[in-house]
């Protein structure tokens, strides 16, 4: 553990020492706050349920770029090949690099406490949905971070795995959505609600916490660092 706390600690650092982790951070906090408030005042309805609607669409952007450096910039400038003669194990500098990715990610959340703190004070929301969206939205999160580190394990170019990423994620949002379900056979109906990871996200979102969306989740995630250490691996075949 004491090797993986110290990759990602490194890995978080590398986020703050240049200009993006900021304009990053600002652009989310400035696209989600002005998304909600917009209409928020006029709904005259304490209640988050836009807000966390909208994180999905708006991760679809935010998460590729935050994955698409990890991995495609230590290949293209060979710093992984120094990163791995260090005596560190393939998949603890994978856990390392989700850390410190999962880490970021629920500061940029967590600095969106002035949503909250506005429904609070302008009326009585329902808790329940709002806790629950928050979970909801940081395990969707992770499971987008670890399909954009593993996307970015396989490229050398920051712009293809972000394009990739992206499309990749948009595919997994869209295809448990009512629309997709209603065009396919009824026999794929059951397997593509299961796959889309929106169906699962808007389940939390409601506040019920479901074993069944849990369980998707983890093993989404850890299917896609399963399948990003492997890729690392590559390198010595």
């Amino acid at each position: 553990m004491g090797i993986i706390a110290a990759l990602a600690k490194k890995e978080l650092k590398s986020y703050f020492v240049s200009p993006v982790a900021y304009v990053l951070i600002t652009i989310f906090l400035v696209l989600s706050n002005w998304l909600f408030f917009n209409t928020y005042f006029l709904d005259q309805q304490a209640s988050m349920r836009l807000f966390i609607a909208r994180m999905p669409w708006i991760f679809l952007f935010f998460i590729p770029a935050i994955t698409m450096r990890v991995w495609a910039e230590e290949k293209k400038l060979g710093t992984i090949e120094l990163l791995m003669t260090l005596p560190v194990k393939d998949f603890q500098a994978v856990l390392g690099k989700f850390i410190a990715s999962f880490i970021f990610l629920f500061i940029c959340i967590a600095l969106t406490i002035s949503v909250p703190i506005t429904v609070a004070v302008t009326g009585a929301p329902d808790w329940g949905p709002i806790i629950g969206g928050y979970l909801g939205v940081l395990l969707m999160g992770a499971a987008y971070l670890a399909l954009g580190l593993f996307i970015s394990s396989v490229t050398e170019n920051q712009i293809v795995a972000f394009i990739i990423s992206l499309m990749c994620s948009f595919f997994l949002l869209i295809i448990g959505e009512n629309f997709v379900l209603y065009s396919i056979p009824e026999f794929f109906v059951p397997l593509f609600e299961f796959l889309g990871i929106g169906s699962h996200f808007e389940s939390i979102s409601r506040g019920v916490i479901d074993s069944r969306d849990l369980i998707y989740y983890f093993s989404f995630i850890f299917f896609f660092l399963f399948m990003n250490v492997k890729s690392v691996e590559s390198r010595k075949w």
